[in-house]
């Protein structure tokens, strides 16, 4: 009797985790009813709010790409961080695509539901193979919440996602090379946040991580121009976040097997002492702190960084000016532009460049939550490399909520050609999707609820700044 008893609650157990798994993996393909990004509090206040907060589905700038161009599908695929529900802190890995034969998109597939989670640094990044198989790279957070990777089961499609990995990975970058396979840079916890490559020939079998630089901890942002991959990456003295400052670049066009400086001097991995041949400015001696944004090449394959140079870590007029700079290598030497200030350290924009004529989105005008991260979306252009910059559209004005960190495709598009979210960042809200041309004249909102299965963004902006043509 007692094992009856005992087999029958086996029964029931079982019954449940497979009802439970069921619903689970129900849930990791099932379509939300609209593009609603998360909102998140960092919840380390100063005299003028928190280090960062608001609306961050579109958060950090080191996971890259989040967005990709496909000429052969004609479409914009892109992830960010959503939720389902208006004013909800819960976390789902989204994916989805903009049409742009169509001019619409799909109701945003879950491709990981965080359960319970609600933290953007958790958010996911993008990846196409020579196949069309669609890649998104979870991030992991530490130790405690593994980084995920998963393949999409037919070429351009979202419908469906396989778990192919799990593993310590966070601020995952990435980068599919023609004819050679993933090479993937990521972050692991060892001694503070330290950078890590490995590869992979079809995404199946990687090989084992290897430390790119290891100084105390580092943000990176990357990039590739042809078969050429370029990390930029800053540094934490004493593993210290709030003291990030300097800025380093370096290169590899053999996969990781060789790293150089930017002019081919080779190095040594890893990077262990702050005072190395990769070094591209010393902000340090400067007493200056170092968020980057966005890296990207010019028309010969030369790195420019955009990043935010600051005074202060905490928000508010402490930290002024924050300067938003680019960073040039000429064949030469670095050439350093300022472009403009913001209010926020993490008023987060990206770098276009299509030969000598640059543009950059971000939120650099002060918002309705002045102090709070992000602000009104500005296009600015510059006609001659960088050396000077125009604002040359408003994209957003009168906004109730901050928009922030703007995200460049890779390969975009003129239709799609940068895309953020926004929210409030003094108090919890909803967070609407965004997405504008490259004119700067329009700007649309995703759905944020959906009755149809596919739906046209609606047109919030059509007109230029005055004496702008």
């Amino acid at each position: 009797m007692r094992n009856k008893k005992f087999f029958f609650k086996n029964g029931i157990v079982s019954a449940c985790l497979l009802l439970f798994i069921q619903t689970n993996l129900f849930a990791q393909n099932a379509r939300a009813d609209g593009y609603k990004g998360i909102w998140f509090t960092l919840g380390q206040f100063s005299g003028y709010g928190d280090k960062y907060s608001g609306g961050l589905g579109t958060y950090t700038s080191s996971h890259v790409p989040v967005a990709i161009y496909s000429k052969p599908a004609n479409k914009t695929f892109f992830v960010y961080g959503g939720t389902t529900q208006k004013d909800q802190k819960h976390l789902l890995i989204m994916i989805s695509y903009y049409d742009h034969a169509k001019k619409r998109v799909p109701k945003p597939v879950i491709v990981y539901d965080k359960e319970g989670v609600d933290d953007p640094h958790d958010n996911a990044s993008i990846a196409i193979d020579n196949k069309g198989y669609i890649w998104v790279f979870v991030s992991g957070r530490n130790i405690s919440r593994k980084g995920i990777i998963f393949k999409g089961r037919q070429p351009y499609s979202i419908n469906e996602f396989d778990k192919i990995k799990e593993g310590d990975m966070t601020y995952p970058q990435p980068w599919w090379i023609n004819r050679k396979g993933f090479l993937y840079l990521f972050t692991k916890y060892t001694k503070g946040r330290e950078l890590y490559w490995s590869t992979s020939k079809d995404g199946q079998q990687w090989a084992h991580g290897q430390k790119l630089a290891g100084m105390g901890g580092h943000y990176q942002v990357s990039n590739v121009w042809n078969e050429k991959l370029v990390s930029v990456f800053n540094y934490h003295p004493g593993g210290n976040v709030d003291k990030r400052t300097n800025v380093y670049a370096v290169q590899t066009s053999d996969m990781g097997k060789t790293w150089t400086t930017v002019d081919g001097e080779p190095l040594q991995t890893p990077l262990l002492t702050p005072q190395n041949n990769a070094l591209v400015k010393d902000y340090e001696t400067d007493g200056k702190l170092v968020y980057l944004n966005d890296l990207n090449f010019d028309e010969e394959g030369n790195p420019v960084i955009l990043a935010v140079v600051s005074n202060d870590y905490k928000p508010g007029p402490g930290g002024d000016p924050r300067q938003w700079i680019v960073m040039h290598w000429t064949n030469k030497n670095w050439r350093f532009d300022t472009v403009c200030t913001s209010t926020h350290n993490y008023d987060m924009g990206s770098l276009h460049i299509e030969k000598n004529h640059w543009r950059i989105v971000g939120p650099t005008d002060a918002g309705p939550q002045q102090y709070g991260t992000g602000g009104e979306m500005v296009m600015w252009e510059s006609k001659d490399a960088g050396k000077t910059w125009e604002k040359k559209h408003q994209l957003t004005a009168k906004s109730t909520r901050n928009h922030s960190y703007a995200r460049r495709p890779v390969s975009a598009k003129a239709d799609f050609y940068a895309f953020w979210a926004d929210g409030n960042a003094d108090t919890l809200s909803e967070s609407v999707l965004y997405f504008c041309n490259k004119k700067g004249n329009k700007v649309w909102k995703l759905p944020y609820t959906m009755e149809e299965d596919f739906e046209k963004p609606v047109l919030l902006k059509s007109t230029l700044m005055p004496g702008t043509h």
